[in-house]
């Protein structure tokens, strides 16, 4: 056991701790419970009694060592600690972080959504899975209308008809039917159609859609509504035209252009050398439409807008092609940075 504990002293002496690891190593190997040092002083008890004295100095020394030595590696260690923290240059510049940026669907529709509440109109939204009958009959869709085909829309089941929604005019019904005059909202949202995927087409789009209903609403109010609008979005330039349209649920309905906000009107290739650029439909409430939802056409009037957001966003920057704004191609987003 003599020369156990010789060479245990030995071994203690030149044992190097480069890491806290390290000196925790040192600490199971010779003192945890079932370390060394513990399990010879159990071997002490087989000693002859003449010796137990001589060899529990020499266990007794050796504890003692093993514990000094394993204060001087926590002690060593810490100070390495302290010199390598006051090394630090923290005049260094740190490590750069790429900041996000908005997309430019969402800064558009936020910019939309900011112009009309600030003449009152309120935010509504609602599911994107509908029913037929919020989707199509309360808007005043005939059954035979082709936007009821298969081609167009994405029908989840067919009996009953439940669907991705076309349109976000589903959420004028709900409010409409939930809410009553005078009523004032818009609706902005994801909306589905059955349509090919090209540069100018997808079958996942957003819309803004608009909504005013109060006693003796007229034309009027739509058509200078709209002209706030494109004032605030465009600039204070810019020009509106309206032109006779047909939808299921506004009667009379148009299409509204604006002057092209690129050549000033004088003719380009995003106006297709007309000056003018089409950017959403619109029209008076159609009375079936308030009738479906229990708002007396003889006593209430109102005016409906739409448009969508990928229009408008791709002529307010010039983006030539509509799949770039869903692919999230980081060099395409970090443009727009400088946009919020």
């Amino acid at each position: 056991m003599k020369e156990k504990v010789e060479q245990y002293l030995n071994e203690i002496k030149h044992f190097v701790a480069e890491t806290e690891e390290h000196a925790e190593d040192f600490r199971l190997k010779y003192l945890s419970k079932k370390g060394i040092v513990p399990s010879l002083f159990a071997e002490l008890l087989n000693v002859a009694p003449e010796e137990r004295k001589t060899m529990g100095q020499l266990l007794n020394n050796l504890k003692t060592t093993a514990q000094n030595k394993f204060e001087q590696l926590k002690a060593s260690l810490s100070q390495k600690d302290q010199v390598k923290k006051e090394t630090i240059d923290l005049t260094l510049p740190a490590d750069y972080l790429n900041l996000g940026s908005r997309h430019p669907l969402s800064i558009v529709r936020n910019e939309i959504v900011s112009i009309f509440s600030r003449i009152g109109f309120r935010v509504n939204e609602g599911p994107e899975i509908e029913d037929d009958w919020h989707n199509f009959t309360a808007l005043n869709f005939p059954k035979e209308h082709p936007a009821r085909d298969m081609q167009d829309t994405f029908f989840i089941e067919k009996d009953p008809d439940i669907l991705l929604r076309t349109h976000t005019s589903s959420v004028q019904i709900r409010v409409m039917q939930n809410e009553k005059p005078p009523i004032r909202s818009i609706f902005p949202g994801r909306v589905f159609r059955n349509e090919a995927i090209s540069a100018r087409a997808h079958c996942i789009f957003h819309q803004v859609e608009g909504l005013y209903i109060d006693e003796n609403v007229s034309f009027a109010d739509l058509k200078q509504t709209l002209y706030y609008f494109a004032t605030e979005l465009f600039g204070p330039d810019t020009k509106i035209r309206l032109r006779p349209s047909f939808f299921p649920f506004t009667e009379p309905s148009a299409e509204m252009d604006i002057s092209c906000f690129i050549c000033g009107g004088e003719g380009c290739k995003i106006c297709k050398n007309t000056g003018w650029v089409e950017i959403l439909g619109c029209g008076m409430v159609d009375p079936n439409v308030l009738a479906f939802c229990d708002i007396d056409p003889e006593k209430y009037t109102g005016f409906a807008f739409g448009m969508g957001i990928e229009r408008i966003t791709m002529l307010k920057y010039q983006i030539n092609d509509i799949r770039l704004l869903f692919e999230n191609d980081i060099r395409f987003l970090r443009q727009f940075e400088s946009a919020l």
